[in-house]
């Protein structure tokens, strides 16, 4: 079997063979949310990070009995399918305040329906002072203990480095794939990048990387993409489905890059190495691309999207956000502004986290296309 083939496999459904595989071997597996927790520290302790995606949720009737319908419905998918136990292959749940949304999954949780391990680390709102980064770095700290008190583990510096290894290969490995996206006539859709990156956030990462160095290999040998209307870059809230990226790519659009946390912002900087590893660990994921929960850094995310769309020669953004999203719903009157300075096109869509209202859909990136397109 290809490596595309593999990775697509592992990327379709949230119980992919290798968590399946890595139950049966007595291994612990560890679901979180936010890709500001720090996995480096599960891995370390010989366990599975696994971000929870309520991918294939179509209603949310036991989740509504708990959120309203002013939640965003990524939250309340995630909270359906863990009151129905399809998440109950879980050993543990770490949340983080990455949104008020998730937040109160943490208290639903576990008031009604605890896991064996719950942890909640908090994350601060303002990134760049130094108060921010002692105070994570205290979180992460406490979270490393917690998980070694209650699976009686000890997690030494030897593991978190090796860890912290395997880590930033897998983010060289992903910032290689991206490069290959900025060629005039990549050689993989937007689509196909989506699901790549989505297979190993329930993939144990050595094995994770031996796919994608295999996969990268087998770019090499690919034709590239020509005869494309115009190269896009996806922005926004929560987005881990690749059929509303092929919906796009369909109509004549290619989506070369992003700035999502299931996209660049998850891998783009690697951790510090240094002496200080916990140290190093909640530096390095203060200081990576952010979201708008961090409310110091408005300025420094406009100029990461501005130089991702010069570095990816974008011809337009598509902006989608979950409705009810309050964060990017904020982020959304800067983003506009700050775009139409830069003279760079932009689609606002908003959405829900199922995949609906596909026609409405199709008719506006139509629109686009046909303004900013190339041919």
């Amino acid at each position: 079997m290809k490596a595309s083939e593999d990775l697509i496999q592992l990327s379709s459904t949230p119980f992919n063979p290798a968590v399946m595989d890595y139950k049966k071997q007595g291994k612990k597996v560890i679901g979180f949310f936010c890709s500001y927790v720090p996995e480096e520290i599960i891995y370390a302790g010989g366990m599975l990070p696994y971000r929870i995606r309520p991918t294939g949720c179509m209603e949310t009737t036991s989740a509504d009995a708990y959120m309203s319908r002013l939640n965003c419905t990524f939250a309340r998918s995630c909270l359906e399918f863990m009151s129905k136990g399809v998440f109950d292959f879980l050993d543990g749940v770490v949340i983080a305040n990455s949104c008020d949304n998730i937040r109160r999954i943490y208290d639903i949780l576990r008031e009604k329906r605890p896991y064996p391990f719950m942890h909640f680390i908090s994350i601060p709102h303002k990134a760049g002072s130094e108060g921010a980064l002692n105070w994570f770095k205290d979180e992460v700290t406490h979270f490393k203990e917690n998980i070694e008190r209650f699976f009686g583990i000890r997690i030494s510096e030897e593991a978190l480095s090796d860890a912290i290894e395997v880590y930033n290969e897998n983010r060289d490995l992903l910032r290689k794939l991206y490069e290959l996206r900025q060629e005039i006539n990549p050689p993989l859709t937007g689509a196909e990048s989506l699901r790549v990156i989505l297979a190993g956030t329930t993939t144990p990462k050595d094995r994770y990387n031996q796919l994608l160095r295999n996969f990268l290999e087998e770019l090499r040998g690919r034709e590239g993409i020509s005869g494309y209307r115009a190269r896009l870059m996806i922005v926004g809230s929560e987005y881990d489905d690749p059929v509303y990226t092929k919906i796009i790519e369909d109509l004549g659009g290619l989506v070369v890059t992003d700035t999502l946390c299931y996209g660049s912002r998850y891998f783009w900087e690697p951790v510090e190495t240094q002496k200080d590893l916990l140290g190093g660990l909640a530096k390095s994921y203060l200081s990576r691309p952010s979201c708008p929960r961090m409310s110091d850094r408005v300025t420094e995310r406009a100029d990461f999207l501005r130089e991702m769309a010069e570095r990816f020669k974008v011809d337009g953004v598509i902006f989608q956000k979950i409705r009810y999203c309050d964060l990017w719903g904020g982020e959304s009157i800067y983003l506009e502004k700050r775009l139409k300075e830069l003279n760079i096109p932009l689609l606002s869509l908003e959405r829900e986290y199922t995949l609906s209202g596909v026609g409405q859909l199709k008719t506006r990136v139509q629109a686009f296309l046909e303004r900013i397109g190339r041919v």
